[in-house]
């Protein structure tokens, strides 16, 4: 929480704005209602990194890939958001299911994104990458992000990517220049498939467990 409710954004090119759910009372309870419950420990946890948060789940939740729908309904924290589900979380939350719970999950696994804090443009996500000027004024504050995070007790031998195209192109690169991880393993990203290979999705559940070796 320490790390959450300091992060602050650098000047961001004209037009985007910053998502931080952290400044909202009702979000900074919630999340530390979420991380008490599942990571009051010093358990070492392995790292999966998104994009960035969405304005339907992270961004108003403050929990990454969880909208107001599953951090009532799986995590059994209770909130007055407006109940609206985000593709994304529907595929994490089948995902943990499959896995065995959510308490199980996330006493192994620890869930942030690249950039911590996500964006939005004329009411739309905009991902970090998708303008070489947003990518350019993020980078100090994305690698300054991931080495905070660092300190926490994570799995340094490997970490998963969700996206296998361009995020996981720059985490990979990141990674070169910082030896953050000794391996960047990339799965499809949640979005991806809720979108365009829904019909696969079970499919894609058994990926992700064959990865993280759950299930």
């Amino acid at each position: 929480m320490n790390f959450y409710t300091s992060l602050s954004i650098p000047v961001l090119p004209q037009g985007i704005e910053v998502m931080n759910p952290y400044r909202s009372k009702v979000a900074r309870a919630l999340a530390k209602q979420f991380y008490t419950k599942f990571y009051n420990d010093t358990n070492i946890r392995t790292l999966i990194l998104g994009i960035n948060p969405g304005r339907y789940g992270g961004g108003i939740t403050g929990i990454p890939f969880t909208d107001p729908v599953k951090l009532e309904k799986y995590c059994g924290i209770e909130n007055n958001l407006v109940k609206k589900a985000e593709l994304s979380a529907d595929f994490i939350y089948r995902m943990i299911e499959s896995y065995g719970d959510t308490a199980s999950f996330y006493s192994r696994f620890y869930i942030s994104a690249v950039s911590p804090l996500g964006f939005t443009a004329v009411g739309k996500n905009v991902n970090y990458y998708d303008l070489r000027s947003l990518e350019n004024s993020l980078r100090d504050f994305i690698v300054n992000s991931l080495r905070a995070q660092l300190d926490l007790p994570l799995e340094r031998k490997c970490c998963f990517c969700l996206g296998e195209g361009k995020n996981f192109q720059y985490v990979s690169k990141l990674n070169q220049e910082y030896s953050f991880f000794e391996k960047i393993v990339p799965l499809a990203h949640p979005r991806f498939i809720m979108q365009y290979r829904r019909k696969k999705v079970d499919a894609y559940i058994g990926a992700y467990l064959g990865a993280l070796g759950g299930g």
